[in-house]
């Protein structure tokens, strides 16, 4: 599969990010873990790529199944509530 330059970004950005999942990025980008792993390999330098590898490793929430929460989506408890599209106040 070829993928073009702005789609390779946005997966690098997604597997950066912390609670974003490996299977997120299979369901939008058909990539499985393992292809994922490959890119980041091909595509950052040799000491990010091995920093990235060390921060994801064993993290729960990269993977959907050890996730401590099973219904919808993280939220901080300091996050204001939001209700119809303007932010209420506390």
């Amino acid at each position: 599969m070829i993928l073009s330059n702005d789609r390779i970004d946005r997966i690098i950005e997604m597997a950066w990010e912390d609670r974003t999942p490996f299977e997120a990025i299979l369901y939008q980008f058909n990539l499985k873990e393992q292809e994922i792993i490959e890119l980041m390999r091909r595509e950052l330098k040799p000491s990010s790529f091995r920093m990235w590898r060390k921060r994801v490793q064993g993290r729960t929430t990269k993977h959907l199944k050890l996730r401590t929460f099973h219904k919808g989506r993280f939220k901080c408890s300091r996050q204001k509530q939001i209700a119809h599209n303007s932010i209420s106040k506390r």
